[in-house]
C-alpha cells in the first residue's frame, strides 16, 4: 500500500479498487473492505446487474464474507469501508452483523442511511450503534462516481438516437 496514507486512506484505497471491479463489468462503482485486526478480511464490490440481484451490494457481500472467514455472523472487531455511503439496507445488515465502525468516502444524497437522509447506524431504539467516520478519499471516490453516470448519461442518450 502506498506510504505516506493513513490506515483509513489506504484501506479505502483497497475499497476504491473494488469498485473499479464494479465499473469494469459497467456496474455502479462501489467498493467496500472489511479489516479485522488491522487485516483486510473480506472485499466487496456492486454486482446487481450482473448477479440480478436486489441484494448484490457492494457491503453486503463484504459481511457474508467477512461472516464466512471468521465464522460468525457478528463481526464486532471489525471495520467496514464504504466508497459511498451505506443505503438501507446495507446499513440494517451493518447493524445486525453488530459491525461497531464505518468508514465512508462519500455521502449518498439519494439513499444514504448513515447519516444523509436518516442515520439507521445510530437509532437509539436499535440495539447496536455504529460509530461513522466520513470524507476519507471523498474527492476521489465522489469522482469515481460522478464519471461513471456522466458516461451512462452520454451512452445512454447515443444510444436512444439510434
Amino acid at each position: 500500500m502506498a506510504a505516506g496514507l493513513t490506515p483509513d486512506e489506504k484501506f479505502m484505497k483497497e475499497a476504491v479498487k473494488e469498485a473499479k471491479k464494479a465499473a469494469a463489468l459497467g456496474e455502479v462503482p462501489i467498493g467496500c473492505v472489511i479489516v479485522h485486526e488491522g487485516a483486510i478480511i473480506a472485499r466487496g464490490y456492486n454486482r446487481r446487474k450482473t448477479d440480478k440481484s436486489t441484494l448484490s451490494h457492494a457491503e453486503i457481500n463484504a459481511i457474508a464474507k467477512a461472516s464466512k472467514k471468521l465464522g460468525d455472523w457478528r463481526l464486532e472487531e471489525c471495520t467496514l469501508y464504504v466508497t459511498l455511503e451505506p443505503c438501507q439496507m446495507c446499513a440494517g445488515a451493518i447493524v445486525q452483523a453488530r459491525i461497531p465502525k464505518v468508514v465512508q468516502a462519500c455521502r449518498n444524497v439519494k439513499a444514504g442511511c448513515g447519516g444523509t437522509i436518516i442515520n439507521l447506524l445510530n437509532m437509539p431504539a436499535f440495539n447496536h450503534q455504529v460509530e461513522i467516520e466520513e470524507g476519507v478519499l471523498e474527492e476521489e471516490c465522489s469522482k469515481m462516481l460522478t464519471d461513471f453516470f456522466r458516461a451512462l448519461r452520454v451512452k445512454l442518450k447515443a444510444e436512444k438516437r439510434e
